[in-house]
């Protein structure tokens, strides 16, 4: 399980991108790194740089260190480039399309639901956020969590947010449920990333 002692606007601030909708307020009012150093000019290597792109990406699908690097291993293998196929396979985890989805609000309450049970995938349960959706699979909230509030909320479109639902996702809300058409295409996944950044990072 990643590591979540920091505060998510201190590491948004860090990454330079907000992780949730309440950090977002923050990053508008405090757009420099934190701490009292924050403002102040810093000399970026190579290195420093990939290392950041990696880290930035990794926060946004909230995955471990080893999580990544086995992703990148199976990206390696894939058809075209390595970059893209690496976060079509990250997209392809059941927490982040849960979040795509609207069902949740951010990366870390898709998971929690996921890890709790709540989620099953082709009528079965699923409790592994790391479980990758495969096209046609049909994802539910199970029958009884449905009555628990943040499905309550979700069914209303609460966390649905500003963004349009991507087009690889087929989603009925009011079912609490989706189904994975297709599989992605990197221009679609709302991801913020130079993800060549990252395979220059592991390919050092």
């Amino acid at each position: 399980m990643p590591n979540q002692s920091r505060p998510k606007v201190k590491k948004s601030r860090a990454l330079g991108i907000a992780l949730t909708p309440k950090a977002v307020k923050y990053f508008e009012a405090r757009p420099y790194p934190p701490g009292e150093h924050g403002r102040g000019r810093k000399q970026n290597s190579d290195y420093k740089v990939r290392l950041l792109e990696k880290q930035r990406l990794r926060a946004q699908y909230d995955i471990s260190e080893r999580q990544m690097a086995r992703a990148y291993d199976r990206a390696k293998k894939a058809e075209g480039k390595t970059g893209e196929a690496l976060v079509v396979e990250l997209e392809r985890r059941l927490d982040a399309l849960v979040l795509r989805s609207g069902i949740a609000r951010t990366i870390y309450q898709a998971r929690q639901m996921v890890v709790h049970g709540h989620i099953e995938v082709n009528g079965g349960k699923v409790d592994k956020p790391s479980f990758r959706v495969r096209p046609d699979d049909v994802v539910t909230v199970r029958e009884r969590s449905r009555s628990k509030h943040p499905f309550q909320v979700a069914r209303e479109g609460g966390y649905a947010g500003e963004g349009e639902t991507p087009r690889y996702l087929q989603v009925n809300l009011q079912a609490l449920a989706f189904r994975l058409d297709r599989e992605p295409n990197r221009k679609e996944i709302p991801v913020i990333c130079d993800e060549q950044l990252v395979v220059e990072y592991y390919a050092r």
